[in-house]
């Protein structure tokens, strides 16, 4: 089977960017994230079916979005806590 497409390997590269620029800011730090997102990268590193791939980068993409989800709830809960009434 044929290598995938180059625009496949820029989408990988960048959900990859992306996750790593989140990861700085990981509630367990980021080098507890950084080895464990390169570890979950390089296990699919063999993938060539385009269908396998495409579904990987929605996996990546569900992940960012949870990721967001986090920090977005501890910066409420934070002001939240700054701003009541005690």
């Amino acid at each position: 089977m044929a290598s995938p497409s180059p625009n496949l390997r820029r989408q990988v590269i960048r959900i990859y960017k992306e996750l790593l620029y989140l990861g700085r800011e990981y509630p367990l730090g980021y080098d507890y994230f950084r080895p464990r997102l390169h570890k979950a990268f390089a296990s699919q590193a063999d993938l060539k079916d385009e269908k396998q791939i495409k579904k990987g980068i929605e996996r990546a993409e569900f992940v960012k979005k949870e990721i967001e989800a986090l920090y977005y709830l501890k910066k409420y809960r934070t002001i939240r806590q700054r701003y009541e009434k005690t």
